[in-house]
């Protein structure tokens, strides 16, 4: 069964969130970090939370792995991904760590 991280960025009033780094960049190193265990990544920018609501979330990433092996092997060389957060943005993400069931 295939496994996922989604990785929540939530916005605040004092948040600020750098779109080309996290795309340009951080992506790379999280590849480079663990890209032999991924099978697939989707980033989601936040643009709204409904009809006249403000995006929740600066972004959402979900990476994809084939079953729980592979997500293990990967959150064990998730390090540098993790430390270059602070070069993107201030707020503190929220991660699920789940199964795919749909």
């Amino acid at each position: 069964m295939s496994h996922s991280i989604q990785v929540l960025y939530p916005v605040t009033e004092t948040t600020n969130f750098d779109y080309d780094y996290y795309l340009g960049t951080h992506m790379n190193i999280v590849g480079k970090a663990i890209g032999e265990h991924i099978k697939s990544t989707l980033v989601t920018k936040g643009v709204a939370g409904g009809p006249n609501v403000p995006a929740g979330y600066h972004a959402i990433a979900t990476i994809l792995f084939e079953d729980k092996a592979a997500l293990d092997a990967a959150l064990s060389k998730m390090g540098p991904a993790l430390d270059d957060i602070v070069n993107f943005t201030n707020s503190k993400p929220t991660t699920l760590i789940g199964e795919v069931v749909g």
